[in-house]
Order: structure tokens, then sequence, then C-alpha cells
């Protein structure tokens, strides 16, 4: 396992800026692939070589047949699997320390005197840590993608390469062997297992990849689609927009229009009589 730290070490630092699925990806990466291969598969696999037998003396035949047979190491595919599949996220976690590194310059221009007519911050908080939105989400979106190739891309490969089943006796004609000969693998069942094991995880991968992109794309759709708040003097930002009254307010309003009426009426006929009562006066 000390051949893999390096890469767990730099995987774990993409946990801080991904989403809760990523985090549960990166654990199916560690637990199921990355420890199972260096723990129990390097050790089933070790005699592959040596213990490929065929009825045959002719000097050759069996290296030839095993060649022929197995093109690349199924530890060594694994291997590249695990590589290629974990490339994206590292390229999206040097966007993501490039774009905190930046935002924590800005926000040091910020606070010295004279920064306040510098622009926010967009990507990051007071803690640093990453908010996926913008152009930081379209680079989480892509490495997603390029993942979901490529890990279907390494499963289609495998199948083709030598399928999911390992068969105990391979029949093999390739030069120098004299005729047709049979060849036999060491413990078929136990790297058929293992075999089986390491293609599910693979589709959980896979599927967690997919999850987690129509995750991201459905959130997105749903921000755009909310609408926006209305906000001015008149009405505050905790509001929507103008709100229709109630039936009980609408009732109160009508009876203070009633009473302000009345008012009115009063106060204009007792002026009238004021005036009526001047003019006689007068005369």
């Amino acid at each position: 396992m000390g051949d893999w730290g390096f890469l767990s070490t730099l995987l774990e630092k993409v946990q801080s800026h991904s989403t809760v699925i990523g985090k549960i990806w990166m654990v199916v990466l560690f637990l199921f692939r990355i420890m199972v291969l260096g723990a129990g598969a390097e050790s089933v696999w070790g005699d592959e070589q040596s213990d490929f037998i065929c009825n045959t003396q002719q000097p050759g035949c069996e290296n030839v047949c095993y060649d022929w047979t197995f093109p690349i190491s199924h530890i060594r595919f694994w291997v590249l699997q695990i590589i290629f599949v974990s490339t994206p996220t590292l390229i999206y976690l040097g966007h993501a320390v490039h774009i905190i590194h930046k935002e924590n310059k800005l926000r040091e221009l910020l606070s010295s005197p004279g920064g306040t007519q510098c622009k926010r911050p967009k990507y990051t908080n007071e803690r640093g840590k990453v908010q996926i939105k913008g152009n930081l989400l379209g680079s989480y979106l892509t490495q997603l993608a390029v993942k979901i190739v490529i890990e279907a891309g390494f499963i289609v490969g495998q199948y083709y390469l030598y399928g999911f089943v390992m068969v105990p006796m391979f029949p093999c004609s390739k030069k120098p062997c004299p005729f047709t000969v049979e060849c036999y693998m060491s413990r078929p069942t136990e790297k058929t297992i293992f075999i089986i094991f390491m293609l599910v995880v693979a589709c959980v991968s896979l599927a967690l990849n997919v999850i987690e992109m129509f995750y991201l794309i459905c959130k997105r759709v749903r921000c755009r689609r909310r609408p926006q708040k209305f906000t001015s003097p008149e009405y505050p930002a905790s509001l929507s927009g103008p709100r229709w009254p109630t039936t009980e307010e609408a009732l109160k309003q009508n009876r203070m229009n009633a009473d302000l009426e009345a008012s009115h009426s009063v106060a204009g006929s007792l002026d009238g009589a004021k005036d009526e009562k001047r003019l006689l006066s007068g005369h």
C-alpha cells in the first residue's frame, strides 16, 4: 500500500471540495479498489505465469500462449484503471486549489486599506470552503463526464480482453507450439471471484458518477428556475413583491374609508352652516 500513499493523499484533499456523492465515491475508491487490490488481489495473481502450465515440452510455447491469453495482467489492468479514473479528479483538485489561492489573495486585498473597490470572492467563503458554482461547476461536471467515459471504457475493455469469468483451460495453437495445446490456469475460481468483485465495484463507481452528474445538473436547473425576489424602497428584501391584502384587512380598510368619508361630510356641513350664518349676520 505504500505505492498508493501519494495518490491517496491527493485524493483525500478532494473530499473537502466535492459533494456528498463525491465523498462516497472516494470511499469506494479507497476501500473497495485500492485496499482490496493491494491486500488481496496481488497475492492471488502473484503466481499466474509460473503456474500457467501447457501440455507440451516445446520451448517458448507456454510463454507465447500466456501472452496470447492475457495481453495484460489483471493487476496491471486494474492499476491503470484506478490511475486513469483518478486523473480527472486530480485535475479538478488543481483547479480548485488555484481558485482558493486567488480568492485568498483577493480577501487579503479587501482587508487592506483602499481595498473596498476590489470584487468580492465568488467561489469561497471566509473559511476557504469551495462553493461549486460557475466555472468551478463546469470543471466539476467535466471531470465527472470524463470519469464516466473512462470507467465505461475500462469495463468494456475488460470484457473484450478476457471476459468476466476465468476458465480453467485455454486451448492455444500459436507458434512455436507444434499443435493445439491445452493450457491451465491455477485457482480459476478464486480469480473469478476477484474479477466479479472488481467489476461490481467499477459499476458502483460508474453509477455514483452518473448520479452525481444528474444531481448537480438538476440542482443548477432548479436554481435558475427559482423566481428572483423583488426588492425596492417600497418593498424590503424580506418580501418577494407587493402583497394582496387579506379579507380582514380589506374590511378594516373599508371601515376606515367609510369613517373618513363621514368625517369629511360632517366637516363639510359644519363649514356650510358657518358660511350661511356669516352671510346672515352680514345683512
